[in-house]
């Protein structure tokens, strides 16, 4: 599954908000860690703040602070923000072929599969993995150094 920029802007901008939730963030942080445009992200963060997932602070210190619960929000709340998971567009024709039935049975059990799998990862679980994975990565590096 191809997840569209907003959608992949949106689940970093949470892990990031996640990771910290009492820190107050500007858009232009995350924006520079991933490399993207600062614009684009402020869209994406409004939206996640209309959806009661951020809170804006304006002025000068001003940024986004994590206003949701990370071990209740799952990785499904966030991604329906921004794409329509199942949805699919018609066969070529008017009247749906057998073979086009059959394989919309198929994609349509993939999209269950899928929004299962979303909607049972919340935020927490990705940021306790992250942290689980951290330590590893350290240890692998300091490990190719020379000697």
């Amino acid at each position: 599954m191809k997840l569209q920029k907003s959608t992949l802007l949106a689940l970093y901008s949470m892990m990031e908000f996640a990771r910290y939730p009492d820190r107050q963030i500007p858009a232009t942080e995350i924006a520079d860690k991933y490399g993207v445009s600062a614009h684009h992200l402020s869209k994406v963060l409004r939206e996640l703040g209309r959806a009661g997932l951020l809170d804006s602070l304006r002025g000068v210190r001003g940024g986004y602070r994590f206003s949701g619960n990370a071990k209740r929000v799952t990785l499904l709340e966030v991604i329906e923000l921004f794409e329509d998971i199942g949805a699919r567009p018609d066969g070529p024709g008017g009247e749906a072929s057998d073979t086009e039935r059959a394989l919309a049975s198929v994609l349509s059990e993939i999209d269950e599969i899928a929004k299962a799998t979303f909607g049972s990862i919340t935020l927490d679980v990705l940021v306790k993995q992250l942290e689980m994975r951290r330590p590893r990565a350290v240890s692998t590096e300091l490990a190719a150094l020379p000697v």
